[in-house]
């Protein structure tokens, strides 16, 4: 079974997560409020910062082995920031 690519927004940040659903784990997480990402990002609410965790997921997934996945975007229409974080994800080599 593929992990679940979770997605919630706030009005000032995002945040993505990779979820085995059979075992209950995150397998990876992403946000603009990690340490790596908040030097990057002016402000967590825009597309900007949303291709930024794209790209980041993307690379935490490939490290832990993982190239396909289920994207969950909640109740949460695919435009704006999901969108964009969706469209960097797959730039980066995840595939859903």
């Amino acid at each position: 079974m593929k992990p679940r690519l979770s997605v919630f927004r706030s009005n000032k940040h995002l945040y993505c997560q990779l979820i085995d659903d059979e075992n209950g784990l995150t397998l990876a997480s992403a946000s603009t409020r990690d340490k790596d990402l908040a030097g990057q990002v002016d402000y967590g609410g825009n597309c900007d910062a949303a291709k930024l965790v794209g790209q980041a997921i993307a690379e935490k997934a490939k490290s832990a082995g993982i190239e396909k996945v289920c994207f969950d975007r909640g109740n949460y229409k695919f435009h704006g920031r999901v969108a964009e974080l969706a469209n960097a994800a797959r730039e980066g080599g995840l595939q859903f």
